[in-house]
């Protein structure tokens, strides 16, 4: 087993294998990847068996930590469905510490691909951290519906989609990202001091990059556009983003119809799961109970990131 250093050259390799294995999405592509490499130094890893490449691992480099990978939800080793077992994981993750050590770091941190966006069984990586006395480090909760068996709306969310739908709210897709993005960072200001962790810029690059995996769905009441979410699609998962709603959507439960009826779409086109995506702050310290309160009673229940930490 040999480890080497992803270059640009290997891109075509890179998102093909990226494509082909049992835990990569979109975002592993490089053209995600790679938006924000003026923010982040590019470390990221090919394991060669045999002179060819069997897994790879974004990362990126800072001081003497390898992240896997910090501008990324969740990152960890992308491997094949054939030929790819713990005994190959154990070899890739030892032949991996060896070369972080001989190259100066002494910390590795990890995220694996949460189980959910699994396309097959996938926690390979998990053994082979313990065997290197990973630790957790960092455990968020997101709270997730099984669209094979989703739980029912609540009496209270039930009742206002159907206000909201009488009430002459519609739902949809929308191109309006500008209008969107002046909305959520103007609720994220007053609400949190922060901004969208993505610029307008940003976002419209990325989804010109990946138009089906990246979509933009409002509800209106005329012109007037009160709540929004942007949906990450990746087989199986169907995950939320930049959930909003103006003063005035959230009284009228325009949010409500909106998640609704997105929820009952993925479903009929074959989404495993649907993904609303962490409630917490301050790395995992602070649970937002109100949020987790809301996503529940839509259906969801709680499955983890966890982040994982290596002393080399």
């Amino acid at each position: 087993m040999e480890i080497i250093r992803y270059d640009s050259t290997m891109a075509p390799m890179w998102n093909e294998l990226a494509r082909q294995s049992r835990n990569g999405t979109f975002l592993h592509q490089r053209g995600y990847m790679d938006y924000h490499s003026d923010r982040f130094e590019d470390c990221s890893l090919v394991a060669m068996h045999n002179g060819k490449p069997c897994a790879l691992l974004p990362a990126c480099i800072e001081d003497d930590t390898l992240w896997s990978h910090r501008g990324l939800t969740y990152g960890g080793w992308l491997v094949p469905l054939k030929h790819f077992d713990a005994t190959v994981m154990i070899g890739v993750m030892d032949s991996a510490c060896d070369w972080m050590r001989s190259n100066g770091l002494k910390r590795l941190v990890y995220k694996p691909v949460p189980h959910i966006y699994h396309r097959y069984p996938c926690e390979e990586d998990l053994y082979a951290l313990f065997r290197h006395q990973a630790r957790i480090i960092e455990t968020n909760i997101s709270t997730t519906i099984d669209l094979t068996c989703p739980l029912p709306l609540d009496r209270g969310n039930k009742s206002g989609a159907n206000a909201a739908r009488k009430a002459g709210i519609t739902v949809g897709p929308s191109e309006d990202w500008t209008g969107y993005w002046q909305l959520l960072s103007t609720l994220l200001d007053s609400r949190y001091g922060t901004r969208p962790v993505h610029t307008l810029d940003e976002m419209c690059l990325l989804q010109g990059r990946f138009p089906e995996n990246i979509r933009l769905y409002t509800a209106t009441l005329g012109n007037e556009l009160l709540s929004g979410v942007v949906m990450y699609y990746s087989h199986p998962v169907a995950h939320c983003q930049y959930i909003g709603s103006s003063p005035k959507g959230k009284e009228s439960k325009a949010l409500t119809l909106l998640f609704a009826q997105l929820i009952d779409e993925c479903a009929r086109q074959g989404y495993r799961y649907f993904d609303f995506g962490i409630s917490n702050e301050d790395h995992g310290r602070y649970l937002n109970e109100g949020l987790v309160i809301q996503k529940s009673r839509l259906g969801g229940r709680g499955i983890v990131y966890n982040t994982f930490e290596v002393l080399l």
